[in-house]
């Protein structure tokens, strides 16, 4: 084998937090190369091409591009921030040889830092770190490179990976400096350190072909393309493939359908590619990520990273209540079933099982947000849902029953520490360290049970203001502590089915918050409110004035209800209980117990006890 390293490209991947600005430093690379035409009209992040993306601004999908820059084609991976996208992270490094970690100057290294950077050390990668958004006011640059330092070296950084070269940016500017203090008019600094310090793939064209799937995706022409680095080998259309798992054993063969080379955002079809390339390749319908596609003379697999288990459950089941079918079009156990099985062919980390009845499943994830993007996706695709409330996926070694941890960082006002602590001491974390700045801001770390973390993001935003930032991120897998604390409110439950009428949601106020207003449709089993109490109430929100002789006209329209609380997605997916669930359409989001009458809640109610 004659393995040479090819000094016409390099493959790197953007590694950093979510929101640290990896996206937008990309946008800015982009557009500085020429890598879109002179009149290319192009959105803000171009990158997060999803729809869910754009709103949230996150990134939750790895993508790749590619950009020449001085005779060399630097192929760039765009990479999650977000824990629950960890999957995407972990393969991605696999096909690089290079990374930029990106970390913001005022924020310093977060949860998902640590994990991609600790990761990328592990893979033998030697990062460039980009402090970002240099611009803040509270920026602490100094400061932000000695607590980097600080991470690399308990992560086990060698000697050569703790000498990392340092840059500065502000990505939404576009610009890349040496020095904090000299701002530059672009990033052209970023791509020179790029071919200076990233070594070109090792490329060995004379051996078969071999390729390490890192990303599926699905497509109506040409079936499913898997997108990997070629490690050894020439690939070119129309030749003849096998897919093998990691022991070996074939899984698919054909033939090559399609080559595709990445251009800024698009994918170019071509002839062939050869051993260091990033290409996407067509043609065989079963290969998965981590999956080795070669030559049929090939019999050993590639090496491919180890992806964390899912740690988070949910039922996904058939909308039952008397509201299904007025806004959905996909409806059936069969529709909803095909679905979530193909989502789980391209989405790592996401794993489908059938439920304990024909019309429910078992889909299981690395979060609530990884779940709850699923399900967002299949509402705007029309589908109708009921989802159980998330559980923790408990796993045991050696006879005994551990369960997930996660580190968890929260950023306060200093007048909200101490609810925030109380709150995590019932939630069985404990706190490992505290820092304080000068700004009146503290710094609280924890570990503790992911069980006890379900439903805390909505009340940490209620006790914080909303001015509080939590994040977490898997840690490990331990001992099973006691229960923690969960919702400590009953809940307002409608016992009649019809339109809710503002003259009796003005009496229920005095009960507790409601979640909805007047003129509604509500149906008997339906969640309206959380009661002041701790137990459920059932209450006839459809309830009308009684008409009597004498009535002053308009009187009624003097009601004025208090504005009824947002229930959003992750809000009721983390808010239900054990017996209630959440009703997902396309067009609202609604909780309801899962007896839809008084006699079979009565009876949940005696089998819970």
């Amino acid at each position: 084998m004659t393995q040479t390293r090819r000094t016409d490209i390099r493959n790197i991947a953007i590694i950093a937090h979510v929101d640290h600005g990896k996206t937008t430093l990309v946008d800015a690379l982009l557009k500085q190369t020429g890598t879109f035409a002179e009149n290319e009209k192009v959105a803000e992040r171009a990158m997060d091409s999803n729809d869910i993306e754009r709103e949230r601004g996150i990134t939750i999908l790895a993508k790749t591009t590619a950009i020449n820059y001085k005779g060399t084609r630097i192929n760039v991976v765009d990479t999650p921030g977000h824990a629950d996208f960890g999957g995407e992270v972990e393969r991605i490094l696999g096909m690089v040889d290079g990374c930029v970690l990106l970390v913001d100057s005022s924020e310093g290294p977060m949860p998902q830092t640590k994990f991609v950077l600790g990761k990328a050390l592990q893979l033998g990668l030697r990062p460039i770190l980009v402090i970002n958004k240099i611009d803040r006011s509270d920026a602490r640059p100094e400061e932000v490179v000695n607590e980097t330092f600080d991470l690399f070296d308990s992560l086990g950084a060698t000697s050569e990976q703790l000498d990392f070269p340092i840059l500065y940016a502000v990505g939404r500017d576009g610009w890349v400096s040496d020095d904090y203090k000299k701002p530059t008019t672009d990033c052209f600094a970023l791509l020179d350190l790029v071919k200076e310090h990233v070594p070109g793939p090792v490329a060995d064209t004379t051996a078969p072909f071999q390729m390490l799937v890192s990303m599926v995706e699905r497509n109506e022409f040409v079936g499913r393309i898997a997108t990997g680095r070629v490690y050894s080998g020439v690939v070119r259309k129309n030749q003849q493939i096998k897919a093998i798992d990691s022991h070996g054993n074939e899984i698919d063969k054909g033939k090559v359908v399609q080559v595709f080379n990445f251009q800024g955002l698009k994918k170019i079809p071509g002839e062939e590619a050869t051993a260091g390339d990033i290409v996407a390749i067509a043609g065989l319908a079963n290969a998965y990520v981590s999956h080795t596609i070669c030559d049929p003379s090939v019999t050993k697999a590639l090496p491919a990273v180890e992806i964390d288990p899912p740690t988070m459950m949910m039922t996904f089941s058939v909308n039952d209540s008397p509201l299904c079918g007025r806004e959905g079009k996909r409806l059936t156990s069969r529709e909803i079933g095909n679905r979530l099985f193909s989502e789980a062919e391209t989405n790592v980390g996401l794993i489908v099982t059938q439920g304990s009845t024909a019309e429910s499943f078992r889909v299981m994830g690395r979060g609530e947000l990884h779940l709850g993007v699923l399900i967002e996706n299949m509402r705007r695709e029309g589908f109708e849902l009921s989802i159980s409330r998330p559980e923790i996926i408990f796993r045991e070694e050696n006879g005994v029953k551990l369960e997930p941890y996660e580190d968890i960082i929260v950023d306060v006002d200093e007048e909200f520490s101490g609810v925030v602590m109380e709150k995590m001491g019932l939630r069985r974390a404990e706190m490992v360290n505290m820092i304080s700045d000068h700004h009146g801001k503290q710094r609280l770390i924890f570990v503790g049970p992911s069980r006890g973390m379900i439903g805390y993001r909505s009340e940490f935003l209620t006790d914080t203001r909303g001015t509080g930032i939590l994040t977490r991120q898997f840690k490990e897998y331990g001992p099973v502590k006691s229960n923690p604390a969960g919702r400590r409110n009953g809940v307002l439950v409608s016992m009649a089915q019809g339109t809710t009428t503002p003259y009796i949601l003005n009496e229920l106020e005095a009960r507790g918050v409601l979640f909805i207003g007047g003129g509604v449709e509500a149906y008997d089993g339906m969640i309206i409110g959380e009661n002041s109490r701790t137990d459920d109430l059932e209450v006839n929100p459809t309830h009308a004035k009684k008409l009597t002789n004498v009535r002053a006209a308009g009187k009624d329209d003097a009601v004025r209800l208090t504005p009824p609380r947002q229930i959003t997605l992750e809000y009721a997916l983390t808010y239900i209980e054990e017996d209630e669930l959440v009703e997902v359409t396309p067009q609202n989001i609604r909780l309801r117990k899962k007896g839809l009458d008084a006699n079979a809640r009565k009876r949940m109610r005696r089998s819970g006890e």
